[in-house]
């Protein structure tokens, strides 16, 4: 659920800090990893992820929703052609945040942000249980349709006789519940 952002902004006004978040996204897609500030990383976070989720769609529609953002055509090139195809199997988690330590000249905590390219490794897990349920399916087909073959006479002269005691037993009750 999304903190709501209220209080101080990064720069002085919400302006300010939507074209500060925008430049800082733009620097991170051209040079993959930056350093700022703590509170700037975790602001930019969510921007830079939204801005390649829609590069990963790739059309012409969310390339002119990143345009809205980063106003510089070589970044938006690069996001699409170079990053997005880095990250297409990537569920989410583009970006990684590492805490630096502090600054020297005011000892802001400092921290690196920066893209996320490695490629996904699927789950063996998940495999491993895909295939031993594929596994057991045709073993359980084989070994129900041999009895069946056995017994395909005595099942049919069982269940006429089977069909009216039970018929029966529910008449009873409802005659039962009914009084």
């Amino acid at each position: 659920m999304p903190k709501p952002n209220k209080g101080p902004r990064l720069g002085g006004g919400p302006a300010h800090e939507r074209l500060m978040l925008n430049q800082l996204a733009s620097q991170l897609f051209e040079h993959k990893r930056i350093q700022t500030t703590e509170t700037k990383a975790k602001r930019l976070q969510p921007v830079a992820e939204r801005l390649v989720t829609f590069a990963k769609r790739g059309d012409l529609h969310a390339r002119r929703r990143v345009m809205r953002q980063i106003l510089d055509k070589s970044v938006v090139h690069e996001l699409f052609t170079e990053i997005a195809p880095l990250v297409e199997h990537r569920e989410g988690g583009y970006t990684r945040i590492v805490k630096t330590g502090f600054r020297k000249g005011d000892n802001a905590p400092m921290a690196v942000i920066e893209l996320v390219l490695e490629p996904v490794n699927p789950k063996p897990k998940k495999a491993k249980k895909t295939e031993a349920v594929a596994e057991e399916a045709p073993a359980e087909e084989t070994v129900e349709e041999t009895p069946a073959e056995e017994t395909t006479e005595a099942p049919a002269a069982e269940a006429p006789a089977e069909a009216p005691a039970e018929e029966e037993k529910a008449a009873e009750n409802a005659e039962e519940k009914a009084e």
